[in-house]
């Protein structure tokens, strides 16, 4: 389906290993990951991105971490790598090297980076934790925009508040497990997990 799909759970529950299996990342003991009914391999993967909570950045300018993706991929227009890099408010400083860019613009540039390849799916791995106020709402409203586009959109974060802004649907996990998989507003009202209703109260789960 589109739109966001949250993944919800306490340290450790299990949720960045959720991701990395779905982006083949790592490898599971058991079991197959489909995409759209399809066993996932290397092609379905390519028309997948994923954003870590740590920007990853080329040891270039902001715009040549555009371009180096879009070599790779099909090559796409300058006007369309600079139309992204105005999506995340990086226009101005294209010609910087990434690594003097603040932690918020440099996820927004990983975020930027990760459209070039206009991917069907786009995981986000916490990408918001401990940015500034801007840069999350610069990302919260490019990702609304993505998903009226029909990119599917699965994210881990940790901030209800965000969850709430941005979740059709919940995915709670908790011991590896998933505890919970419902419509965002049904989950909040009511929970199919007793951990997941304490999760939300703010209680210690164990």
């Amino acid at each position: 389906s589109r739109g966001i799909t949250v993944i919800l759970g306490p340290n450790g529950a299990g949720k960045s290993i959720l991701l990395r299996l779905m982006h083949g990342l790592e490898i599971p003991n058991e079991g197959k990951i489909l995409f759209k009914g399809v066993v996932a391999d290397e092609t379905i993967r390519r028309k997948q991105s994923m954003v870590f909570q740590n920007a990853i950045l080329l040891r270039r300018s902001v715009i040549e971490n555009l371009s180096f993706v879009a070599d790779l991929h099909k090559p796409q227009k300058p006007s369309n790598l600079l139309k992204l890099l105005e999506e995340v408010g990086l226009s101005e400083k294209q010609h910087m090297p990434a690594r003097r860019l603040s932690g918020g613009e440099k996820q927004r540039l990983s975020l930027a980076r990760a459209l070039v390849s206009n991917p069907d799916l786009l995981l986000l791995d916490e990408p918001t934790a401990s940015l500034d106020p801007y840069s999350v709402q610069m990302i919260e409203t490019l990702l609304i925009k993505l998903q009226d586009q029909n990119t599917k959109i699965i994210f881990i974060t940790h901030d209800l508040n965000q969850a709430r802004r941005l979740a059709e649907d919940i995915i709670f996990i908790h011991k590896g497990r998933l505890e919970a998989f419902q419509p965002a507003d049904s989950f909040f009202r009511h929970p199919d997990s007793e951990s997941a209703q304490a999760f939300i109260d703010g209680r210690l789960i164990f």
